[in-house]
């Protein structure tokens, strides 16, 4: 077959579901410092891309191209992933260019929109209500987000669909309103995240200061005084503080505030 010739009738709906799957299995699996999620794209996109370039030279010459730097939210990768394949298959190798200067100009502004709603809003929402019902001894929140996960594969799924067919017009027509989304999606999480804050983080000052017959306790009396929840919002700042500042990793930062947590109640300093 002629190398110019896209193979458009060859790629079924089954192969683009095969490579959302494939491509979601190995998203961070494959993780590198070099080239990122390209491997994982490469393992998604190779057998679909296979089917489009039947000329052994270009085939290679796509899965060279797909093996470039290449690092987004890995749901929205789905939409980007699903167009470049819709590209390649309406332009063949002609469109090589393209989809790479496709992927490299949106995978920035739709890892800003994925992160913002997958890695922080969802799992602060839905991971707190969970975890805040576990704690009452309650398993309905662990069942709830065991469906949600089940109810988003499929539709994470159903994003590279979407981008194979209509999703270089959308995120086109997006254009500058990503930003604007992902702005007020920010401040809605972090909205959340302040507000869990004193439900979640439980850290309360045992100790009591007495002089003569006058016994003050300071946590009731004194902090709660200057701000509810002082303690646990101070946590949280050191907390965040240490990860933004990676020089300790997430595990011993952990290990860390189990040790300070020990330690303080031993000697009955703190308690919740």
């Amino acid at each position: 077959m002629s190398n110019t010739e896209p193979a458009t009738n060859q790629v079924t709906k089954r192969d683009i579901r095969s490579a959302a799957i494939r491509y979601m299995f190995m998203a961070c699996n494959t993780f590198n410092y070099e080239n990122q999620q390209a491997p994982a794209v490469v393992f998604g996109l190779n057998k679909v891309l296979r089917k489009i370039h039947k000329n052994d030279e270009d085939y290679k010459a796509s899965l060279n191209n797909h093996f470039n730097y290449f690092n987004t939210t890995t749901w929205m990768a789905n939409l980007l992933l699903g167009a470049s394949v819709a590209m390649e298959q309406k332009d063949g190798i002609k469109s090589k260019e393209a989809v790479q200067a496709f992927k490299t100009g949106m995978m920035g502004p739709l890892a800003g929109v994925g992160d913002t709603l997958v890695w922080v809003l969802y799992p602060t929402i839905m991971g707190s209500i969970a975890g805040y019902m576990g704690l009452q001894g309650n398993p309905t929140g662990a069942i709830i987000w065991l469906l949600l996960n089940i109810v988003f594969f499929f539709f994470r799924i159903k994003l590279f669909d979407v981008g194979h067919t209509s999703g270089l017009k959308l995120i086109t027509a997006l254009g500058d309103r990503l930003n604007v989304f992902t702005e007020a999606a920010s401040i809605m999480g972090l909205t959340v995240v302040g507000a869990l804050i004193p439900a979640v983080v439980k850290m309360n000052v045992q100790l009591k200061y007495q002089a003569g017959e006058v016994t003050l306790p300071i946590q009731t009396e004194i902090l709660d005084k200057i701000m509810p929840a002082l303690l646990p919002a101070a946590l949280t700042i050191v907390v965040y503080k240490l990860i933004g500042s990676k020089k300790l990793s997430l595990t011993s930062i952990i290990f860390l505030i189990i040790g300070l947590a020990l330690v303080c109640s031993y000697f009955g300093i703190l308690g919740v």
